[in-house]
């Protein structure tokens, strides 16, 4: 009995033990559920992995091989990639630490030229490594082809023009941070120059020193010889030419230059802008030698270790920008307006200019790279010795082609004998002699022909004798022949005065000066004895010295006579008042002739034979008083207002050209 009980619970206790671990392996069972279905969501990936398994086993014997040989150039590849990134730390700001940053940057090219060397080596293991993959079936599909797009991509991005990207882009960066650093240099120490006034007396241009540091150049030159490295010398220049030339057109800008843009279309010729003319060739040559003379300089010591080609095409760059070809612009402009005796002048001061700056032209211009400023100043040139040649072999045309116009009413000097005179003189002096002498023997050996200096003296005369014939043929113009004797004293007169003593006059000689002296004498003497000498014979004493007619008749005779005489006077007086003698001297000389020849002889009548007639009264016989009649001849020939007015000068094709003023308007007073 006591044996079955004990049987009994041992089955209850084993039935409850089994209980318990089925209990507990269902819990377990329950469990596992999920991570069966992870298991099985998982197994394709794990079917592709294990598959190269299924290849044969020469091939998966042969993967090891090429794999270690990839794996060697791709590690060192990794390696030199890491250093790179590290020294994107060492890289330090270059404006405190430019040497610094220069030796980064340099370690810097050095590894990403060892990446680039041997980045093919890896990427050609590596393909080959997914091709053995591929062609065998070790790998899984989907792995081959994504190695395949990554293996694309990075020859692509080795062999294209993002090669330098390498490095993700480090070098580039770097190299712009030194593209700027050499801008902030130059902006920083480019101060436009102190413009003085080139137009003061005194003032002397020089050549200015160069305008940067020594160790500022110094460190230009090493971040040139850094960029240069990297292929970004045209970068570079276009920093320096952008920065210089807008320097230099700064500097400029205090000389205001806006004179420069002028057209043909703006002025009337060239007397309206005369001034600018002047100030042309002041500003020229302060340019030259004081702004590109420097930045000449300058490019030279800036990039001298480059070579001859590179900084001399950077200067013509900065010249070209900076206005060169505008002040040549300006010349070629004038050369264009229309011909007048004054544009010659002109033209002489322009080629005086430039010949002035030839020696500085070739020199800083003379290279390839300045082509342009070579053919603009080389056309100007030939525009200016071409035009300045034509209008001076025309002059004596011009003078004869004025016979046709009338002279002046007054009986004064025509403009163009004032003109003509002043003009002669300044081609002969010092300022200009030498200077049309060259012109013409340059115009001369362009057409191959020889130029002697006596053609130059010839073609003067040849001016004057032309003058002198105007003369003539002017004085027979007038109807009234006294105002033509006017017209010859006033005209020969100033000839002879204002030609002694001047070279024009020298090359005339003393002798034909004379003549003009003389022909003055020899006119006043005529207009005396025509006009105002006929005066004195109205008053004749004929019938009045014994009074043999008595009071009343003699009274009667007075009368008579001095009526006549009052009425010549006041005719002629008011003829001549309209007349002008230029010249104070002359005036003055002829005013006294004309009192003596009348004056005296009135007085005279007047003490003698007055009485009879002043109880008359009302002035009717008695107008004047000796004094007052000097006053009034002293008031004679007198010029009046300047009126201007615009003398025309004709050109052979029939066309006129406004150069002076009208000679017929009455021309200011010579003393």
């Amino acid at each position: 009995m006591e044996k079955g009980i004990e049987n009994l619970m041992s089955a209850r206790k084993c039935l409850r033990a089994n209980f318990e671990k089925s209990k507990a392996l269902g819990l377990s069972i329950e469990k596992a559920g999920p991570r069966f279905d992870e298991i099985i969501q998982r197994l394709p990936a794990l079917e592709a992995a294990i598959r190269p398994i299924r290849a044969q086993k020469d091939a998966l014997g042969a993967v090891g091989g090429h794999i270690n040989r990839a794996v060697v150039p791709a590690t060192a590849v990794l390696k030199v990639f890491d250093a790179i990134h590290g020294l994107e730390k060492s890289l330090s700001d270059p404006q405190s630490d430019l040497p610094g940053y220069l030796g980064v940057l340099k370690r810097l090219e050095e590894a990403l030229r060892f990446l680039g060397d041997n980045c093919e080596m890896a990427i050609q293991w590596l393909a080959d490594i997914v091709e053995y993959l591929e062609d065998h079936a070790v790998a899984d599909d989907r792995f081959t082809s994504s190695m395949k797009e990554a293996l694309t991509s990075l020859r692509e991005l080795h062999s294209g023009e993002e090669k330098g990207r390498l490095d993700g882009g480090l070098l580039e960066v770097a190299l712009d941070r030194l593209e700027s650093e050499f801008r902030r240099l130059l902006v920083e120490n480019t101060i436009p120059l102190p413009m003085s006034d080139p137009a003061l007396p005194g003032e002397q241009a020089c050549i200015a020193p160069s305008p940067l540091p020594v160790m500022v150049i110094q460190k230009l030159q090493a971040i040139i010889g850094r960029l240069i490295a990297n292929n970004r010398l045209d970068k570079c220049i276009s920093i320096y030419v952008e920065v210089r030339s807008s320097n230099v057109r700064t500097s400029l800008q205090a000389l205001n230059l806006d004179y420069l843009e002028i057209s043909v279309s703006e002025f009337n010729d060239v007397q309206s802008i005369e001034g600018h003319i002047a100030q042309w060739g002041k500003h020229l040559e302060f340019a030259v030698k004081h702004l590109f003379e420097a930045e000449y300089k300058l490019c030279n010591d800036v990039f001298e270790r480059i070579g001859l080609d590179v900084w001399m095409s950077c200067f013509a760059k900065i010249a070209a920008q900076a206005g060169i070809l505008a002040f040549l612009q300006f010349g070629k402009t004038v050369t264009e307006s229309k011909k007048d005796p004054i544009k010659l002048l002109k033209l002489l001061d322009i080629f005086a200019s430039l010949n002035k700056l030839r020696l500085d032209f070739n020199r800083l211009f003379g290279g390839t790279a300045c082509l342009e400023i070579q053919n603009l100043t080389r056309d100007l040139i030939k525009s200016v010795i071409e035009g300045a040649s034509e209008i001076f072999w025309e002059l004596q045309v011009q003078v004869e082609l004025q016979r046709q116009m009338p002279p002046p009413p007054d009986g004064s000097v025509p403009k163009l004998i004032i003109f003509i005179t002043d003009y002669c003189n300044k081609l002969l002096g010092d300022d200009y002699k030498s200077i049309l002498t060259q012109v013409l023997i340059i115009e001369r050996s362009w057409k191959q022909e020889k130029f002697q200096e006596r053609l130059l003296i010839t073609e003067l005369l040849n001016i004057m004798r032309a003058v002198d014939v105007n003369l003539e043929t002017w004085s027979k113009a007038y109807q009234d022949v006294i105002l033509s004797y006017v017209f010859l004293m006033n005209n020969h007169w100033h000839l002879y005065k204002h030609l002694k003593g001047t070279k024009l006059g020298g090359l005339m000689g003393d002798s034909r000066l004379k003549e003009h002296e003389q022909y003055k004498e020899y006119y006043s003497a005529f207009f005396l004895k025509e006009s105002w000498g006929k005066l004195p014979a109205l008053l004749s004493r004929e019938g009045l010295i014994l009074f043999s007619g008595g009071h009343a008749t003699a009274r009667d005779l007075v009368k008579k006579r001095l009526k006549a005489f009052n009425e010549a006077f006041d005719e002629m007086y008011k003829k001549q008042s309209n007349w002008v003698m230029l010249d104070k001297d002359l005036r003055d000389k002829t005013c006294q002739s004309i009192i003596q020849a009348i004056v005296p002889v009135y007085r005279s009548y007047m003490q003698n034979y007055g009485p009879l007639v002043e109880q008359e009264g009302n002035g009717k016989y008695v107008k004047y008083t000796a004094q007052s009649l000097e006053k009034v001849l002293n008031s004679l020939l007198h010029p009046k207002p300047l009126k201007h007015g615009s003398f025309k000068v004709r050109h052979p094709s029939g066309k006129f050209s406004n150069v002076i003023t009208d000679q017929n308007q009455t021309s200011p007073t010579v003393k």
